[in-house]
């Protein structure tokens, strides 16, 4: 197996190591039958049967899950783990001819399980495979909020944001209450757990509003960039400020039906 992307030299040096182990694991037990050469295929586990495993002879095999390409199989690499067991989705594809040397998956795991230095290797290239991705995930994973570091607190009265400053910064009330004002004049109540600031950090443009305690308020910080990822990875997030923005839009709606009203 070999992870897309470019790869630390200790990932190489394993994935190296893991990849001699399935011959090792075979060593001694005879094919069930003839290598079987595929040309194409877009989804190779609904082509293969799930009574055998395979050794990739020659070519590559593409992995993808949930679409998105992942990682691809090459020869010395064993296919077939995953049939038979609910896992999530994963699809197997290959563009160019892949040929296959097939084994009885049962005498697979008789061969190995009648020797201890083979059942050794198997749990170590299955520990390492998925170390391989874990440590993938580690390096694409986007940081995590600090609390020690993104909370603010603001006594009544503070300014948690000025109209005219830069934006770049995105905020959540945890706890206490805030007033919107644009020129002075209250536009809007920022409640508990709402995200405020993130308009002008969409549009790259100058804070268009001032917010202020109206209550003593413990505020979350989050750096612009980190919310934007954040935003990319967590619907949750996304969903709750669509909520914030809609209600915001409906009080401001209100606030200027009552002005045209009062004229």
């Amino acid at each position: 197996m070999y992870l897309l992307g470019e790869q630390p030299a200790y990932a190489d040096q394993l994935i190296s190591r893991l990849q001699s182990i399935p011959g090792k694991l075979l060593d001694g037990l005879s094919p069930c039958g003839e290598p079987l050469q595929v040309e194409r295929s877009e989804n190779l586990a609904s082509d293969l049967p799930s009574n055998q495993l395979f050794i990739i002879d020659n070519g590559l095999l593409h992995a993808l899950v949930d679409e998105r390409p992942l990682f691809y199989l090459q020869e010395g690499d064993l296919v077939g783990l995953r049939q038979g067991i609910d896992l999530p989705s994963c699809r197997y594809t290959c563009d160019e001819p892949l040929t296959l040397i097939p084994y009885a998956r049962s005498d697979v795991f008789k061969h190995i399980y009648a020797s201890e230095p083979r059942q050794e290797l198997f749990i170590q290239y299955l520990v390492g495979h998925t170390a391989l991705l874990s440590d993938a995930l580690a390096r694409i994973k986007q940081p995590e909020i600090r609390p020690a570091t993104g909370f603010k607190h603001f006594a009544k009265d503070d300014a948690l944001i000025n109209q005219g400053d830069e934006a770049d910064h995105v905020f959540i009330i945890i706890d206490g209450h805030a007033q919107a004002f644009v020129d002075g004049v209250k536009v809007g109540d920022v409640q508990k757990d709402e995200i405020f600031g993130a308009m002008a950090v969409f549009t790259n443009e100058k804070r268009s509003a001032t917010v202020i305690a109206s209550q003593a308020c413990t505020v979350m910080v989050i750096p612009k960039d980190q919310f934007l990822s954040l935003m990319e990875s967590n619907p949750r997030i996304a969903h709750s400020l669509v909520e914030s923005m809609a209600r915001r839009i409906d009080l401001l709606n209100k606030e200027i039906t009552g002005l045209r009203q009062s004229s």
